[in-house]
């Protein structure tokens, strides 16, 4: 048989099994819309993503069982705070706080979208009122403060409710004597709030040299793609130890917003965490899966410090 008969009776052979299905199912026939329902549903949905790196396609229940780190290059794909917490936090411990606060439209600011309609949208894809989680929880035996942003979030932007849920929670790791861990993950103040977005920087720096300076505790922050803007410009460089995960975006400005504004060509890579890392800003670049594990260190020395038994 040539290749050219066989498709012919494979395509032969497909409409005869149509005509039974469409025979065997006469007594339910949808409607247009009801064939358009069931036709076009994408199975697939959720199932694949890209790597960011490698563009190499990744089965999404693999990847999640790797921590969203990309099997063919290691590259660190974005995490929900949801999932870092379930990294970082020992299951059972971890304990919410502030969870019902919700962002205030006070400008009634609006571009393409209300700011209103932008919060709405986000807290429905995102199951979070606002870009970031704080709590108490224990990493390693170990009772913490522990605040996580979601980039998943408006980008994971700093306004007024996130401002304040860390500013509360570094108050109360002060006040019950404990460490604090920050994980970053923001592309800056929040445009939408104005001014009010920009002084949560400077409500948050002074509780942190509080923290830090007056009572001797540890602060530890976590930069991860991206830390840019008014994060990285307080509390996200202020830790007692810096961690960053590898290749991870860590900035104040963008490459083209320093480009347009020097006019001068800026080297590829001089904004990721390895180039921080050698120039001195960060301390150390742990990757994902082990991250952990490397807390536990600086947890067992500072317990032992002399500054902790003087507080």
């Amino acid at each position: 048989m040539s290749l050219m008969n066989r498709f012919e009776e494979k395509r032969r052979f497909g409409g005869l099994i149509g005509a039974f299905i469409e025979k065997a199912t006469k007594g339910s026939i949808f409607s247009e819309k009801e064939k358009d329902k069931y036709i076009k549903v994408d199975t697939t949905k959720g199932l694949w993503t890209r790597c960011d790196n490698c563009e190499n396609m990744l089965y999404v229940r693999f990847l999640r069982q790797n921590n969203r780190v990309c099997e063919e290059c290691g590259y660190h794909l974005q995490m929900s705070s949801t999932e870092r917490i379930e990294l970082l936090i020992d299951r059972g411990t971890w304990y919410p706080m502030d969870e019902d606060m919700i962002a205030k439209d006070v400008l009634k600011f609006s571009d393409e979208d209300s700011y209103k309609n932008r919060i709405a949208f986000y807290q429905k894809r995102t199951g979070l009122t606002d870009a970031v989680q704080t709590g108490i929880g224990q990493s390693n035996g170990i009772t913490i403060a522990f605040g996580v942003m979601d980039s998943q979030s408006m980008g994971g932007s700093m306004g007024s409710v996130v401002g304040e849920k860390i500013t509360r929670l570094i108050e109360y790791a002060t006040q019950a004597s404990i460490p604090l861990i920050i994980v970053c993950s923001s592309g800056g103040a929040r445009m939408q709030e104005g001014t009010l977005s920009l002084m949560q920087m400077a409500k948050i720096s002074p509780v942190l040299q509080i923290h830090q300076a007056q009572k001797k505790l540890l602060y530890i922050a976590i930069l991860t793609y991206p830390t840019t803007g008014g994060v990285t410009a307080s509390f996200g460089t202020l830790g007692d130890i810096i961690i960053a995960e590898p290749k991870a975006y860590i900035a104040f400005a963008g490459k083209r917003v320093i480009e347009q504004t020097l006019r001068q060509k800026i080297p590829d890579g001089f904004q990721v965490a390895e180039s921080l890392f050698n120039h001195g800003l960060l301390d150390l670049i742990v990757p994902r899966n082990l991250l952990k594990g490397v807390l536990s260190e600086p947890f067992e020395l500072y317990a032992t410090a002399p500054c902790k038994r003087k507080v």
